[in-house]
């Protein structure tokens, strides 16, 4: 009997762009505009920086590149409008000049959402999934590009205080099922809207580690599922040395640990993974993809 999840197809297609979803996994690279990244610690926070960054991701085979100028690591202030505006739309507009892949912006903020889009991108990744912003899904839906909505109990300075759910799959597709209505009734094409369980947002270990366990129960939403573990606290927790309290987010244990959430993600029905490291994450695709797709000798 399978144990690999069954992954429906979509076709993601807008401006000019196109995405099939489902026979290949897609990668979405990550460029954080931001002097605090849990992930880097600040590296591409020089814009410059931040452009050959994203250059070098898609060159490694990014299919999406996923701009940010917020921190939301556990316990991280809010960054103002303004300031999150200048950080992202100079990369962003180099960014869509050089590179041919969508670019998205992961923005809580609806104004940072029309600045981007204005300046090149053309994708929104929501991680409060329409409750940061109530204008959200209106930005999303005049421009007519795909919007990524995320679970998070809570808010970035509180998701990790005391996280709990009483049933914590029927409680994340619940929250993600009434997301993906408010944004269609808002007028987003059901088609362009794109699920993120949120895995390290407002979840125990335990709670990540169930998550992806039982992801493949996420595909009863029949919408594409995102997920994004690369480098996250459970993972650098499962694969540090004892005696100390934790090791760096781009060591190799960790990015070693992070593959094999890939792998788990795609094997429980993942139709988009966003990581940090593209050129590893395209040889564990390419290799699980080849096993979710196998067909049965004769």
């Amino acid at each position: 009997m399978s144990i690999v999840a069954r992954r429906a197809s979509y076709l993601l297609q807008w401006q000019h762009h196109k995405l099939h979803l489902g026979q290949r996994t897609r990668i979405m690279g990550v460029v954080n505009v931001t002097p605090d990244s849990f992930s880097d610690g600040g590296r591409f926070y020089d814009p410059d920086q931040a452009i050959t960054h994203g250059e070098r991701l898609v060159a490694e085979g990014a299919d999406i590149l996923d701009i940010g100028g917020e921190s939301t690591r556990p316990f991280s202030d809010p960054v103002a409008t303004a300031d999150e505006i200048e950080r992202v739309v100079p990369v962003i507009k180099a960014l869509a000049t050089s590179v041919a892949v969508p670019i998205s912006i992961d923005t809580k903020k609806a104004a940072v959402a029309e600045a981007a889009l204005a300046a090149g991108a053309a994708m929104i990744n929501d991680i409060s999934a329409l409750n940061g912003d109530p204008h959200m899904a209106s930005v999303a839906a005049e421009a007519e590009v795909p919007l990524v909505l995320m679970h998070m109990q809570g808010s970035p300075k509180t998701m990790q205080a005391s996280p709990h759910y009483e049933n914590l799959m029927g409680e994340v597709s619940q929250f993600l099922r009434d997301a993906l209505e408010q944004a269609v009734t808002a007028g987003v094409q059901r088609e362009r809207i794109i699920l993120d369980p949120g895995i390290g947002f407002g979840k125990t270990f335990p709670h990540n580690l169930e998550l992806l366990r039982q992801l493949a129960r996420l595909t009863t939403l029949e919408t594409p599922i995102l997920v994004g573990a690369s480098r996250k606290a459970f993972i650098r927790d499962l694969v540090k040395p004892d005696e100390v309290a934790d090791i760096a987010a781009d060591s190799p244990e960790v990015e070693t640990g992070t593959q094999a959430t890939v792998t788990a993600a795609i094997l429980g029905g993942a139709h988009i993974v966003r990581v940090h490291d593209v050129a590893n994450t395209r040889s564990t695709v390419r290799v699980t993809d080849a096993i979710v797709n196998a067909e049965t000798p004769r």
